[in-house]
């Protein structure tokens, strides 16, 4: 048995080739995670590549926290392309149990099998049980898709915000984060060969327990500066001006400082430099601003306190500071 829980994967006679398996194809240096990264669309700063690097090399999984919009799943689809290995999501919510999240039977098509078989005449228990409780009838969800390497690759596994998940399911997903098993009773232990690259994102809506932090490596996804967020919009948004989009950055930098229910994440910046090239426009004007806030903001009371004095004067501040740069 291999574990990649830190002093125990130190212990474990297999340690080294397990390590050696998972370094197939992985960047070799922090520099050349921070190249993969960037290479992949996504700017990261050099703390997000050193703990990314560690992850990988350590075999550790990567534990990302973070309010939502700010790039933690994006890490994992760069991930993926950057190592061509598959990705498997296992978006987490309210409720989720072993069932949609590990593996369940196709009861359908085990009682169609029953009822051919009794026709037939066959009707011996230990021989029905075996064949109805066998592999064609497992439905694999994706923690046991997880497990299985894909054209000889382990896949990128991320567990996209745990913390919608109850406690039950994050007590059982700490046993196969420890393992990279699962035990299905009904056919024995299914472990993987090669363990995969494990990305968890939290939006921190509850605080995710010890033990599994633990397990992991952790990094918190803040929003980015300046330098980074024009990066990004001149990047993702092609054929945007540079006057526009360092007026859209700079206004989105202005409103997280307003004390608002929800500030904008990146993925909302984005979006509104869309929305804006889409209008055809140019430069932010107050009415196109007033217009438009419902693609950065998305509680009405902050639109509400927006609209009535504060932006038209953060838009007076962005035009100032930047006519003076």
């Amino acid at each position: 048995m291999y574990l990649i829980t830190g002093v125990i994967l130190q212990k474990t006679p297999f340690a080294k080739e397990i390590r050696l398996k998972m370094q197939k194809n992985l960047p070799d240096s922090i520099d050349a995670t921070l190249e993969m990264l960037n290479g992949g669309g996504y700017v990261a700063d050099r703390a997000l590549a050193t703990v990314l690097y560690l992850s990988l090399k350590m075999g550790r999984p990567l534990f990302l926290e973070g309010e939502a919009g700010v790039g933690k799943t994006e890490i994992a689809k760069v991930l993926s392309s950057a190592l061509n290995r598959p990705l498997i999501r296992l978006q987490c919510y309210e409720g989720l149990d072993i069932s949609s999240a590990v593996y369940e039977w196709n009861y359908a098509a085990q009682m169609v099998q029953i009822r051919m078989r009794e026709a037939s005449g066959q009707v011996n228990r230990d021989a029905m049980e075996d064949d109805v409780f066998s592999e064609k009838f497992l439905i694999r969800r994706p923690l046991l898709q997880a497990l299985e390497q894909v054209d000889g690759r382990a896949p990128i596994l991320l567990i996209d915000e745990l913390d919608r998940t109850d406690e039950a399911f994050e007590a059982y997903l700490l046993e196969i984060l420890s393992d990279f098993q699962v035990t299905i009773p009904e056919l024995g232990t299914i472990k993987a060969k090669e363990p995969p690259i494990v990305i968890i994102t939290t939006n921190r809506t509850r605080e995710i327990h010890d033990a599994l932090k633990r397990r992991c490596l952790y990094h918190w996804v803040d929003y980015p500066d300046v330098a980074r967020e024009l990066q990004i919009v001149q990047n993702k948004v092609p054929g945007i001006s540079a006057e526009l989009s360092k007026e859209i950055v700079a206004y989105v930098q202005k409103l997280r400082n307003q004390d608002l229910f929800k500030n904008p994440g990146v993925a909302e910046t984005l979006d509104w430099a869309t929305a804006l090239i889409e209008l055809d426009k140019l430069a932010l004007d107050p009415q196109t601003v007033s217009d438009t806030l419902g693609v950065l903001l998305k509680y009405q009371d902050d639109i509400a306190k927006i609209e009535a004095d504060a932006g038209t004067q953060i838009l007076k501040e962005v035009k100032q500071e930047l006519a003076s740069a």
